[in-house]
């Protein structure tokens, strides 16, 4: 398919050399162009630029043929489809009822230790069919794509099993065939003790190492693998264990650290090289320096902090002293039922203090980054897969953050098609 927009008011997140990702200062300064043009063909962006620059274009001639979709994005704006690269998008119905109990004052431990939070979902997971899964899970990706997202990272979790982690893995491949989205899997074994095994948490991390992690990688069935390495959930030393047990099976590690405490989790994750380091609530200098003498990729996740009333990452901090920052939504039926990317944006800006233009950074570049798609997806660039989005009139790409609530979405590109 070959898709022509014409007379975009402005072209956002444009790269002529295309980066890995936006660190530090750079991330308040963004590409754009007015009134310009997009040429799509094969799934790929083709050719951009000024619109007067159009009919002298050497690609002039072969995208003027009734082959060609024309769209005319007069007062509209184009953006790179968002990269969401933390969600547990598979999940079984709702927690609507921990919901009420967070309203009545409960903490987010206490819901745990009630038998709420993942443990909740693990029983559901259980007892929940693979074909139930997708479906739900079908339609949470279709909403979100529909919002501006062109790419989810998946991780299982919800399973505290080998059969059932297994379960939820094969529903993140069977997604990966349906979806047009491109999706990336984890495997999140290390996501809370079961219960079953409290008072016992050793020989779950034994579970994990030694049955869960080669059969995952035995069937390929994760591109990453994760731990949540904070107070109440798993020790350094422990989530150390599972890391280096997933590293001799090809799976590069990814962590859930710092949002309960200050756990030394991130300093685990750079040890290992992890792609990313997610959450990050508890955030101080020794954490910010070694972050910065690496290539880990800090992940905030502004919604659960919304969600559970905790305090908010550190952003202004890590950004001043040259750090990149990506942005996603932990889309989860308990600390963050929201996959909405365009309400994350709005949470950074008025939560953390980012600007307009390093909270689209975070959420396109550098989300593909912490997704391991960055030279595919992220930025306008030619060669890369024709994921973006047509905004509706909209006065500034300011006004991305600022109108938060409504959606700015009108029409949705995948891979080049019309959506």
């Amino acid at each position: 398919m070959k898709i022509l927009i014409r007379n975009i008011k402005e072209l956002i997140q444009v790269e002529h050399e295309p980066r890995e990702k936006v660190s530090g200062k750079e991330m308040s300064e963004l590409n754009t162009i007015e009134t310009a043009y997009l040429y799509i063909e094969d799934g790929l962006i083709h050719s951009f630029g000024k619109m007067e620059e159009l009919a002298q274009s050497e690609v002039y001639p072969s995208i003027t043929g009734n082959d060609v979709q024309e769209i005319d994005a007069t007062g509209k704006m184009v953006f790179p489809s968002f990269c969401d690269s933390h969600t547990h998008i598979v999940y079984d119905g709702s927690r609507e009822i921990e919901y009420i109990d967070k309203i009545k004052g409960l903490s987010y431990e206490e819901i745990a230790r009630k038998g709420g939070g993942i443990l909740n979902s693990a029983k559901r997971m259980q007892e929940a069919t693979e074909l139930q899964l997708v479906e739900q899970a079908m339609e949470r990706l279709e909403e979100i794509k529909m919002l501006g997202t062109g790419a989810v990272e998946i991780k299982s979790g919800y399973g505290l099993t080998t059969e059932s982690e297994m379960k939820m893995l094969r529903v993140i491949r069977k997604l990966k065939e349906l979806s047009p989205l491109t999706i990336k899997s984890t495997f999140l074994g290390a996501h809370s003790i079961p219960a079953e095994y409290r008072g016992r948490q050793g020989e779950y991390v034994d579970l994990v190492i030694n049955e869960m992690i080669p059969k995952v990688a035995g069937e390929e069935l994760a591109d990453y693998i994760d731990v949540f390495c904070d107070r109440g959930f798993f020790t350094k030393e422990e989530t150390d264990r599972i890391l280096m047990a997933g590293m001799k099976h090809g799976l590069r590690p990814k962590i859930h650290a710092n949002e309960l405490d200050f756990s030394g989790g991130i300093q685990v994750g750079v040890k290992y090289n992890a792609l990313s380091v997610d959450h990050l609530e508890f955030t101080g200098d020794d954490e910010i320096k070694a972050l910065l003498q690496s290539d880990t990729m800090p992940c905030l996740l502004p919604g659960a902090a919304f969600f559970l009333e905790m305090e908010y990452p550190p952003a202004r901090n890590m950004i001043n002293a040259g750090l990149p920052l990506a942005l996603a939504s932990d889309f989860n039926p308990g600390s963050s039922p929201s996959g909405n990317m365009q309400l994350i944006l709005s949470f950074a800006c008025v939560k953390m203090k980012m600007l307009p233009q390093e909270v689209i950074h975070a959420s396109t570049l550098n989300g593909a980054y912490a997704m391991g798609v960055q030279d595919e997806l992220g930025s306008i660039a030619k060669g890369k897969k024709a994921n973006v989005f047509i905004t509706k009139r909209i006065p500034t790409y300011s006004f991305m953050p600022y109108a938060y609530g409504s959606n700015k979405v009108e029409s949705v590109i995948i891979n080049g098609e019309l959506q």
